[in-house]
């Protein structure tokens, strides 16, 4: 059904590995979602230690993390920085917005992310539409709802 990982939010998708070349094909599209956030050391640890996410790029006021496979892009900007325009000033207020990574085997991460002590806001479970998943919460309050995709009932 779905590969890779889905950014499901009103702001945007992950980035992905093609560039954008023209406005009638959508195939070679490639945007970037970007939270804004205070606690971007924090972000940048949870993200690290317990999604395996890599560092693509960072400096004093942003943050740019990639999935292991590297293709996918997740972005994180300080609030009120100078550099940057009125509109890419204002804090992510911690709700509307959630994340949805497809994993190979649910259960096993499922099994990691326990070990570790990360608090699971949703436990496994199986839907009837096809989705095995559990979610948690990043250090911004973006649920992030892990999944592997089956067949519906």
């Amino acid at each position: 059904m779905y590969k890779g990982i889905l950014f499901i939010a009103a702001l945007a998708a992950f980035s992905f590995a093609t560039p954008y070349s023209h406005p009638n094909n959508p195939s070679t599209m490639k945007m970037n979602a970007g939270i804004i956030t205070a606690d971007i050391e924090a972000t940048k640890a949870f993200y690290q230690e317990h999604l395996n996410f890599g560092v693509s790029f960072q400096n004093d006021f942003y943050l740019l993390l990639h999935t292991p496979n590297q293709q996918a892009q997740l972005s994180f900007l300080l609030p009120n920085h100078p550099t940057q325009q009125p509109l890419f000033q204002p804090a992510f207020q911690g709700q509307g917005v959630y994340l949805t990574i497809e994993v190979e085997d649910v259960d096993a991460v499922y099994q990691k992310m326990k070990q570790e002590g990360v608090d699971i806001k949703i436990d496994i479970r199986d839907e009837p539409w096809g989705d095995r998943h559990f979610a948690i919460e990043d250090p911004n309050g973006i649920g992030i709802d892990i999944v592997t995709y089956t067949k519906p009932d």
